[in-house]
């Protein structure tokens, strides 16, 4: 029987090989149901009791070189194989074509809108989404019964009155001037939340960019100025503008502008609501207890203010119809902004 052994480390200990089939005969060769060293095990009971152990040791030991060469020889043609995969690849070949991302048309606006106010002295200030009442209310002028604080406009934070999400990018216009002193040449982006139906015209969430204009002697004509220019620059010099009276606790006066319809021409559609103009931003002078709340001298200062939203402007300049397609991520309709 150790003959029988010995013969076997000898055909272990030589065997080579580079194919996974043969290699896997020889692990069925010796350790499959009917391999040789199966068949060593079951016929044990024939060998003399004193023998026995030694027997099963060597026959364990056998066991175990077959694993050790198994393992040892799958290795050595796993990484031949790799090798040759790579040697085969061609680089000559032409690449696999990759598609172009797109930036979302909000984004693209937000930068449009940051370069035409960049261009006459305005940077960018930013604050938080969730805000506190004196920065989204107080300090603006509204009264404590103002309809903007009444639960059908706001989102209020269940265990705080005093805190909601924000319903304007003001809020910001109030911390710059908190912590500086005119001239103060500032517009504020982000995303604002307001209790609203969802319809093609309105959501419960979009983004607004409001300016603030503050130093000695400003005037409602550098105000109508600022934004005539603006105008022109994203819309382009074709396109009109009018501005029409209107009421705001933070301003006074105060106005809505309109821009000729660019989707209709001025003939009319859903979007104008058939009258051919477009409202875009509100703007109003600066009221004095707003200065005031904010330790600046509304005898030594002036200033304008105005607030807009991107989706509107977007819907303008692309000719889209629906709000809600900015906020569905439809890639059909993201796709169309892929080369800006």
């Amino acid at each position: 029987m150790n003959t029988k052994l010995e013969a076997l480390q000898r055909e272990i200990e030589a065997f080579q090989t580079d194919s996974f089939e043969k290699l896997d005969k020889f692990r069925l060769k010796y350790l499959g149901k009917k391999g040789e060293l199966t068949l060593l095990f079951d016929n044990i009971r024939s060998i003399p009791a004193e023998e026995r152990k030694a027997f099963g040791q060597n026959v364990n030991n056998l066991k175990n070189k077959v694993l050790e060469k198994f393992e040892m020889l799958k290795s050595q043609i796993d990484a031949h194989t790799v090798v040759n995969v790579k040697n085969e690849v061609d680089i000559s070949c032409p690449a696999n074509s990759m598609e172009l991302g797109s930036r979302h048309p909000i984004s693209v606006v937000t930068q449009k809108i940051y370069h035409a106010f960049e261009k006459i002295g305005f940077t960018i200030a930013e604050g938080p989404e969730i805000e506190d009442d004196w920065h989204l209310f107080s300090a603006l002028n509204f009264p404590p019964e103002h309809p903007a604080r009444d639960m059908q406009d706001t989102f209020f934070v269940a265990t705080n009155p005093d805190i909601a999400l924000r319903t304007h990018t003001s809020s910001i216009q109030v911390r710059v001037m908190e912590k500086h002193r005119p001239p103060i040449r500032v517009i504020c982006p982000g995303r604002v939340f307001r209790n609203e139906v969802i319809t093609a015209r309105s959501h419960c969430m979009f983004h607004q960019i409001e300016g603030l204009y503050v130093d000695k002697n400003v005037s409602f004509a550098d105000m109508k100025q600022t934004l005539q220019y603006f105008a022109k620059e994203m819309f382009g010099s074709h396109i009109n503008i009018r501005l029409r009276p209107s009421y705001f606790p933070f301003t006074e006066p105060s106005a809505e502008m309109d821009i000729s319809c660019d989707i209709c021409g001025g003939k009319g559609c859903n979007l104008c609501k058939y009258s051919g103009w477009v409202e875009i931003l509100g703007c109003g002078m600066v009221d004095p207890n707003v200065l005031a709340n904010m330790g600046i001298n509304p005898e030594e200062y002036s200033g304008f203010a105005f607030g807009m939203g991107v989706e509107r402007i977007t819907q303008q300049l692309y000719k889209t119809k629906d709000i809600r397609l900015f906020f569905e991520n439809d890639v059909r309709f993201l796709k169309q902004f892929e080369s800006l």
